[in-house]
């Protein structure tokens, strides 16, 4: 059975793996601004709490579904697709189900897209540059992946998701952009996430050391959720002829090391550190070229990791609080 909107089709539209973390703060945007709103997850790996602010709103709905086996989206202006694993832990858990949804749930949000005659946004990310050969990554690179690697289930299937994408806008004319999301921070990340900010701050109120990777010398850059929906909804409101991919994160770049200090800072703790080995296919740099963003859709990233991590800090606090240590 098809979920539906409800109110104004001129001000409708859906949101794919709306629970997550990301998907959750971008529902909470749309709502601010008075679209209607059809959430769309499965829970596999967001949480129903995440949407506790949304559901209290009249303009939003939200359908529990796989978008794999769903078999019609309803009529919106809008369509933001989101669903996918995203963490590590997460696609290494059900790798062909992030396969799938990157696929088949890719070609049922774009088919809508058509069907409807809307515009459609696809959340990519900076795992399609792979371990990259050139640095700072611009759209432009073609990125340098393993295949077959563990991580291949992500990185390849974004990737697929993006050609699906180019082709519906070369043989249909759709409406669609793709956002290139790179390392995004901020309150509902899931603890156990395995991402660098989540992993470091949960591990610091247990009072663990700090696990860093070969040296902890790899690079990353930070950009905090609210910047990065911003970012996300400039693109999607652009013209039409606003260049796709389109890179979005925060140019800021540190190692992985220098972001454990910094939140050592922040948590008021000294840092200790466990050193384990690389993981396979982790990538050592990755910063993004923001010319592109900065140029057409005036965005750049404006809270500093600072303000941020106080922020994120706080969200994690109260949420290991109400959960006791077994977080």
């Amino acid at each position: 059975m098809a979920a539906r909107t409800s109110g104004s089709p001129a001000r409708a539209t859906v949101v794919t793996g709306a629970a997550g973390f990301l998907g959750s703060h971008l529902v909470d945007a749309l709502l601010a601004d008075r679209w209607e709103v059809l959430a769309i997850d499965d829970l596999s790996t967001g949480r129903r709490a995440n949407l506790g602010s949304a559901s209290r709103n009249s303009r939003f709905r939200f359908a529990r579904s796989d978008l794999v086996r769903l078999r019609q989206l309803p009529a919106a202006r809008r369509y933001f697709h989101l669903a996918s694993p995203a963490s590590p832990p997460a696609y290494l858990r059900d790798p062909i189900g992030t396969l799938a949804v990157n696929s088949t749930g890719t070609s049922r949000v774009l088919e809508a897209a058509r069907r409807h005659d809307a515009r459609v946004l696809l959340a990519s990310t900076s795992e399609v540059y792979g371990d990259p050969e050139v640095h700072p990554q611009a759209e432009s690179y073609w990125g340098h992946v393993n295949p077959n690697g563990p991580r291949s289930c992500y990185d390849e299937g974004k990737r697929f998701a993006e050609a699906l994408a180019a082709a519906y806008r070369r043989t249909y004319g759709l409406d669609v952009r793709i956002a290139r999301i790179f390392n995004t921070y901020g309150p509902r990340m899931a603890p156990d996430d395995g991402r660098v900010i989540s992993n470091f701050i949960v591990q610091a109120l247990r009072g663990d050391p700090f696990t860093l990777y070969g040296r902890g010398t790899q690079t990353r850059s930070f950009c905090y959720v609210d910047d990065l929906v911003r970012g996300i909804r400039a693109l999607m409101e652009a013209p039409r002829t606003v260049p796709t991919p389109m890179n979005l994160g925060n140019p800021q770049e540190i190692t992985v090391r220098q972001a454990a200090e910094a939140i050592a800072r922040a948590m008021g703790v000294r840092p200790r550190f466990a050193f384990r080995p690389l993981p396979e296919d982790d990538p050592r740099q990755r910063c993004p070229d923001i010319s592109a963003a900065r140029r057409y859709l005036g965005w750049a990233p404006r809270v500093p990791l600072n303000d941020g991590l106080t922020e994120t800090v706080e969200y994690f606090r109260t949420l290991v609080g109400r959960r006791g240590r077994a977080t």
